[in-house]
């Protein structure tokens, strides 16, 4: 993967008035990240040129305001800019929810045009989307739109170094998170896991699967979920080719050795083990649609904004992630 060409990667700046922009600049400035791939960066000029003051940076910019102009590979950085005023610093604006939905839009429709390889999206604040008045439930939703897929076929995977975990249902009740695993959604999501761990990098991904009731449903003892759908789901994936395996208790799955993502139910499955083996994720992965978007999992800082002190290494690590050039090797749990 290392001697592939380098991916095009169109980095969001996300809130104007949050860290975003500082991080996708240091990040598309940084040597691990340019040698990775070709950053482009996507958003308010005078946003970004407001935090590289901030920090002392004084890069040179190529900006164009039409995708298929982009210039990849002059000097400098390609900024791909959207009109706007300079934001005001850590504060929540409509106008800054506006902007930080536009340009993870322009940055999606320069993927599904064929522009960019891949797309990273700085963080967003949510008030600041809901004050723009912007029906917005988080980026997945948004690829889900733009790329004219359901917005229930779009999932996330949230990953860390070895750590990547899979889910079927995010944000909601859990007598709906239930009701949805049946043996069509949970193939479906062990196949896009499949698709996007070998869009990573990784050449013959093992995959585990966690049941949905205690201890995988005990052969139905507890459930008959795991019986009816979700081991068929399973077989039906390993008739396709994919190196799948369970299910799983979810309470002992992530002790596994040597699989390169974990499929879960819903969300506390996967969001507890993350926040306990991964509390600084540097990327959640939206799966599902024809391009490799992600965003970073961390929120916008408004209160540091401006001041040269957020690090950009989750942005490094996500873009690197995307590149196919981040670390690839399982989690080793401890």
């Amino acid at each position: 993967m290392n001697d592939a060409p380098r991916r095009r990667i169109a980095i969001a700046l996300g809130d104007p008035a949050g860290i975003g922009p500082e991080v996708a600049l240091k990040a598309a400035l940084d040597p691990r990240v340019t040698s990775a791939c070709r950053p482009l960066l996507v958003g308010n000029q005078a946003a970004l040129a407001l935090h590289a003051k901030a920090c002392g940076l004084t890069p040179r910019l190529r900006v164009c305001r039409d995708p298929g102009a982009v210039d990849w590979d002059g000097d400098g950085v390609p900024l791909l800019a959207i009109d706007g005023p300079a934001p005001e610093l850590g504060q929540i604006r409509a106008a800054h929810g506006h902007e930080a939905v536009a340009a993870a839009r322009a940055a999606i429709e320069a993927a599904l045009a064929g522009k960019a390889d891949a797309v990273l999206a700085a963080p967003h604040t949510e008030r600041a989307v809901k004050e723009a008045g912007i029906a917005f439930d988080g980026y997945p939703g948004l690829v889900a739109r733009c790329a004219g897929v359901p917005e229930a076929d779009v999932y996330l995977m949230l990953c860390r170094g070895g750590l990547r975990i899979a889910h079927l249902s995010l944000h909601m009740a859990l007598a709906r998170a239930v009701a949805l695993v049946t043996k069509e959604r949970v193939l479906a999501v062990i196949a896009q896991t499949d698709a996007a761990l070998r869009g990573i990098g990784i050449a013959a991904p093992r995959i585990a699967v966690a049941g949905l009731n205690p201890h995988a449903g005990e052969d139905g003892m507890f459930g008959d979920e795991e019986i009816a759908e979700i081991a068929p789901a399973i077989a039906a994936a390993q008739a396709h080719g994919i190196a799948a395996e369970g299910p799983f208790g979810a309470d002992t799955m992530f002790r596994r050795l040597g699989y390169d993502a974990f499929v879960v139910m819903y969300h506390d499955q996967g969001h507890i083990a993350a926040k306990l083996l991964a509390p600084d994720a540097a990327a959640a992965v939206a799966i599902g649609t024809k391009i490799l978007f992600a965003s970073v999992a961390h929120g916008s800082a408004l209160d540091i904004a401006g001041q040269n002190r957020a690090s950009p290494e989750a942005m490094i690590e996500a873009v690197r992630l995307l590149a196919g050039r981040a670390e690839i090797a399982p989690l080793r749990p401890q």
